[in-house]
């Protein structure tokens, strides 16, 4: 997906720029929540069979932001044996100077065009609850996703706020 400035792409987690970008990620979710209540991924854990990773890029090429999707087994990202699929989002990242120009937007949008494809009934995250991340919550909101308690391997978290977004709805 790509817009006349940004083109959103799959992309290695362990590229030198996207590393910079990541570790950048990392070190703000451990400045704004206890190490306890940060679940960003690095890059190496980006790079699991079960994660596919986009960039963002501009036209020279520059590095603009990230997002992933897991794969999830069963409703609610529940076990395997549950009903239903669908995907996680993890480690949307706009760098500094992208914020504002729909970075995130278009990102978001591919991450949910592959998980429609895929046939996933939904797609779930885990954002921060501090105000730090109220533009997330915001995009994300706008985009359809409504809070929900926590899922997969997920435990309530004061810290964190949970989000779904029901795929199966026209």
């Amino acid at each position: 997906m790509s817009s006349p400035v940004v083109t959103v792409r799959l992309d290695r987690p362990d590229a030198p720029d996207v590393r910079r970008l990541l570790d950048e990620h990392l070190a703000d979710m451990f400045a704004t929540s206890p190490a306890e209540s940060v679940h960003a991924l690095d890059h190496s854990a980006l790079a699991d069979p079960s994660i596919t990773f986009w960039t963002a890029r501009d036209a020279d090429g520059a590095l603009l932001g990230c997002g992933a999707l897991r794969a999830l087994a069963g409703a609610n990202g529940g076990g395997a044996d549950a009903a239903g699929a669908g995907g996680e989002i993890k480690s949307m990242r706009t760098g500094a100077a992208a914020r504002g120009r729909g970075v995130a937007t278009l990102l978001l949008a591919t991450i949910l065009e592959k998980a429609r494809s895929r046939g996933y009934d939904a797609v779930w995250l885990e954002t921060g609850a501090e105000d730090y991340f109220a533009a997330a919550r915001r995009l994300y909101a706008r985009s359809g996703f409504v809070e929900c308690g926590p899922f997969g391997a997920y435990a309530e978290d004061h810290h964190s706020v949970f989000m779904t977004l029901d795929l199966r709805d026209p």
